[in-house]
């Protein structure tokens, strides 16, 4: 039987396939906890950030009514006015509110003797009228508003049926 003789100059060691496997493991469980923890921060700085966008659109809502609010206090507080000065200080107020609605992009929905729309009108009765064609507004009940293409109120109106 013959011998061999073993070079033991350079040996190289082997990781055993479990202790690599396991080394595998715990990089992606820990690059796994980071982007959890990334992701969770995430989601906090975005809700902060719409919290805030919130209340900041909100609160420049609020400024522009504010001159409003003063006129109407001082309309209030005028001694022994006339109602002729009193109707014209409310016909003023009413201007500056509705130079407010128009500096914010809101207007008013054109209803009268407009065909009858759903998407902008909310039919509570119907009537009779021969001036004007069928599913047509012949009564506006309550004014309704729009900013760009929503709704923030609905015409309410009488339709010629």
């Amino acid at each position: 039987m013959e011998e061999f003789e073993v070079d033991t100059g350079e040996v190289e060691i082997l990781e055993e396939p479990e202790q690599t496997a396991d080394t595998e493991l715990t990089a992606t469980k820990e690059q796994y906890l980071r982007l959890a923890a990334e992701f969770d921060n995430y989601k906090k700085r975005t809700e902060r950030e719409k919290t805030q966008i919130y209340a900041d659109a909100y609160a420049k809502v609020v400024s522009e009514f504010l001159p409003v609010l003063d006129n109407l206090e001082r309309a209030l507080s005028a001694e022994g006015g006339d109602f002729d000065g009193l109707y014209k200080g409310v016909a003023l107020v009413l201007k500056q509110t509705l130079d407010t609605f128009t500096k914010m992009d809101v207007e008013e929905i054109d209803a009268q003797g407009q065909p009858f729309d759903p998407e902008l009108h909310n039919a509570v009765m119907h009537g009779e009228d021969e001036n004007l064609p069928e599913n047509t507004v012949s009564e506006v009940l309550q004014k309704g508003y729009k900013m760009g293409d929503k709704v923030i109120r609905y015409a309410t109106v009488k339709v010629v049926k």
